[in-house]
């Protein structure tokens, strides 16, 4: 059952406790380049940045080099991305439970976007 469905919707603390267990996700952190581009932009913009890069990167059924299509410089979102595990679909499905195959609903594409920003919120003290 996927967290997006049913009555475990978004158990957004269960997430961080998991994701805080992956060595690999936990030790995801911004660079001070990311950390002003943040700060610079602010979080109206960044969500923006963020829900186009779910958009095109990660809610089609099969993106274009799914598994590698997400970088880890370049962006705050990107970092995000590989620390809440929304990097590609393989991922998306293994910790969130949202099967590949089909693109991702307003919903789970709205969920991602919220879950990147609440990373960024809790990397930036903001």
């Amino acid at each position: 059952m996927s967290i997006l469905s049913g009555g475990d919707k978004r158990n957004t603390e269960n997430i961080w406790k998991r994701l805080a267990g992956s060595g690999f996700r936990a030790r995801q952190k911004l660079s001070p380049k990311d950390r002003e581009y943040y700060y610079r932009k602010g979080k109206a913009v960044i969500r923006e940045h963020a829900r186009d890069f779910v958009l095109n990167r990660l809610a089609p059924a099969h993106p274009r080099n799914d598994t590698r299509q997400t970088p880890f410089r370049g962006h705050p979102v990107f970092m995000a991305q590989h620390a809440t595990a929304t990097c590609c679909r393989k991922c998306l499905a293994k910790w969130h439970g949202v099967e590949k195959g089909r693109p991702l609903d307003e919903q789970e594409v709205e969920y991602v976007v919220d879950l990147l920003l609440a990373w960024l919120a809790r990397e930036t003290n903001n």
